[in-house]
């Protein structure tokens, strides 16, 4: 009796398995998602962080917070003709608060639809700090380059794979809370796996070994994403490496490929100054037979400009997200190069941004162009 009932268990636990694995979505159809994005228009915009912001965690955190400086600066963005925005979010502020987390991107999400911006949320980022602390942020280190950015989750959970669960319930709780919200277009589930600093000072503290760790939590990411299912399509983007392999997942490291090969819509950053590697991503990137969008561009002093660019995106319908929007705290005005060389004045030509936080431009020429290229959109 005892041999049967074991039996049964061991049936029925292989049985609930098999349902849950049956139950978790796929990577959506080529035809699903060209079905979604045919109906988008020409997606253009920022990525977003208002100019009274170091970093995701003074974002969002409760005490830095500034819906008014987000609402004068989405403002000025709609007046563009501007209708889409990248924003980051972080784990720790979910672990924080998660209520009032997400009640303020609600209220984030509530603003710029008032202004007819559509968002793309980002999960995680292996990008700059390694560890990221709640609380007060620090100060900009004057004159260089996004001296104040963190990673997420950071080097304490992302290099040990004992505690990549940890993230479960982040990625879970967001998702299945804006998964069905029209206000938010797209999942940018993870911002460059595997950019590791080479910033002196911060490369000596990166997780050894880093690709091993991005991929292991990479794969746990996508597999939450499939069980929430959202309504939108998830992605992360390429970003490295040589161009001419891009269209060919076998030629790709084992990260990149599944990032690719598991994103329903093809992201990608573009900050080539030759227009002509730009077009030769386009042409590897259509390969897979889904829509496209550049996550990342605009690097001025290497001739990556609006006017160079975005003309290819529109010819294309490509969506077209430069790297930032008001000059603020993040210093991104300035070149990475100050990490190597040290700056102080305002550069001649800005490297990232449009504005300052007065709302005024950069380049009267740039905003005028701007204005033109979208007035049909």
């Amino acid at each position: 009796m005892k041999n049967y009932l074991l039996l049964f268990l061991l049936l029925t636990i292989f049985s609930c398995a098999k349902e849950e694995e049956e139950d978790t979505a796929e990577q959506w159809s080529k035809e699903k998602a060209w079905e979604w994005y045919d109906q988008q228009p020409w997606l253009v915009g920022t990525n977003f962080n208002p100019s009274t912001s170091i970093n995701q965690l003074e974002f969002w955190q409760e005490e830095t917070f500034d819906p008014e400086t987000i609402d004068r600066e989405l403002r000025w963005s709609a007046e563009l003709g501007m209708n889409l925005h990248r924003i980051y979010l972080h784990n720790l502020l979910w672990d924080q608060d998660s209520a009032g987390f997400l009640k303020r991107v609600d209220e984030y999400l509530r603003i710029a639809d008032s202004y007819g911006i559509k968002t793309m949320l980002v999960l995680l980022d292996d990008v700059w700090h390694p560890y990221p602390k709640l609380g007060p942020q620090p100060d900009p280190v004057p004159h260089l380059h996004n001296s104040g950015w963190v990673q997420a989750p950071g080097a304490e959970i992302l290099g040990d794979s004992t505690r990549h669960d940890e993230l479960e319930n982040y990625i879970k709780g967001v998702m299945n809370h804006f998964g069905k919200d029209d206000r938010v277009l797209v999942w940018d589930i993870y911002n460059e796996p595997d950019n590791v600093s080479s910033q002196m000072g911060r490369k000596e503290i990166e997780v050894e070994n880093k690709h091993i760790f991005s991929l292991a939590l990479l794969k746990k990411v996508v597999r939450w994403s499939r069980e929430i299912n959202p309504d939108q399509p998830i992605t992360t983007g390429l970003w490295r490496g040589d161009i001419s392999n891009w269209g060919n997942p076998d030629s790709l490291p084992p990260l990149d490929r599944f990032m690719v090969e598991n994103s329903d819509v093809i992201s990608f950053h573009a900050y080539d100054g030759d227009p002509a590697a730009v077009k030769e991503k386009i042409a590897e990137l259509e390969k897979y037979g889904r829509p496209l969008l550049c996550t990342e561009y605009l690097a001025r002093g290497g001739g990556n400009t609006f006017e160079a660019i975005l003309p290819i995106f529109k010819d294309n319908k490509i969506a077209a997200i430069n790297w930032g929007f008001v000059s603020g705290k993040t210093n991104t005005i300035y070149p990475w190069e100050s990490w190597r060389r040290e700056f102080n004045a305002e550069p001649e030509v800005w490297h990232h941004d449009i504005l300052r936080s007065d709302g005024t431009p950069f380049s009267e020429d740039e905003i005028t162009f701007i204005k033109s290229i979208l007035s049909d959109n």
